[in-house]
């Protein structure tokens, strides 16, 4: 999770100090920042499977934000295609966290949560009678 605050706080700078290629990274790398961080909350409620996309997003932000990064800098032509193994990183991040808000969704989840808050029988004949 540091690396992602770390992530984060430099994609502002970057887009404080740069060009627009250097700031349409930035903001693709503050988007993933912030998905990583929330990859804690949607653990903490539930979706433990939440734990794999930061190993996705982090190199994925490095490899494709990188590649941007590096055009803007003046890298030859060809270094753009380094971008696509990132890209797909990224992608599969947000597969991955797809799948652990999934967990988090079922339906017979929220039926057991709702009949924990529901009172028994015998509390509703008590109260009735």
């Amino acid at each position: 999770m540091r690396l992602a605050a770390l992530s984060g706080g430099m994609s502002v700078l970057a887009m404080l100090l740069g060009n627009d290629l250097v700031r349409s990274a930035a903001q693709i790398q503050l988007a993933h920042a912030m998905a990583t961080l929330a990859c804690a909350t949607i653990m903490n409620i539930g979706g433990r499977q939440a734990r794999w996309a930061p190993g996705f997003f982090l190199p994925g932000t490095l490899v494709f934000c990188g590649a941007r990064y590096a055009a803007a800098a003046g890298a030859p032509p060809w270094a753009g295609a380094v971008q696509w193994p990132g890209a797909m990183l990224l992608l599969a991040g947000w597969g991955i966290l797809a799948w652990a808000a999934g967990s988090i969704d079922r339906p017979e989840r929220a039926k057991r949560q709702h009949s924990d808050l529901a009172p028994s029988r015998k509390e509703a004949s008590l109260a009735v009678g």
